[in-house]
C-alpha cells in the first residue's frame, strides 16, 4: 500500500517533504502563502520516500539505521488519505 508525498518550495527556497492528505497537515501549515507544490511521489514506506525524494533533488544516497523507516505504512494511514475531504 502506497501513500502520496508532496515536495513543497517555500518562498526562501527551503523544502518541505511530507504526505499528502491529514498527516501532512501539521507540516503543510507551516508554509507560507506563495509556497508551491513542486513534486509528488508515491511509496509504500518512508524508507522508501526518503530514497525518491533524495534521488529528485540530488542529495545522494539515503540511508538509515532506523528499523521502523522501512517497515510499510500503516493501512489505516492508506485509508485516511484516500478518505474524502470532509473539512
Amino acid at each position: 500500500m502506497n501513500l502520496k508525498h508532496e515536495l513543497w518550495e517555500d518562498v526562501d527556497g527551503l523544502h518541505t517533504f511530507c504526505l499528502t492528505g491529514p498527516h501532512g497537515d501539521g507540516a503543510r501549515s507551516l508554509l507560507s502563502p506563495g509556497a508551491k507544490l513542486i513534486w509528488t511521489v508515491e511509496a509504500g514506506s518512508h524508507y522508501e520516500a526518503m530514497t525518491a525524494f533524495y534521488e529528485f533533488v540530488g542529495y545522494g544516497v539515503y540511508s538509515t539505521d532506523q528499523e521502523w523507516d522501512c517497515q510499510p505504512y500503516p493501512e489505516e494511514w492508506v485509508q485516511e488519505q484516500n478518505a474524502p475531504n470532509t473539512h
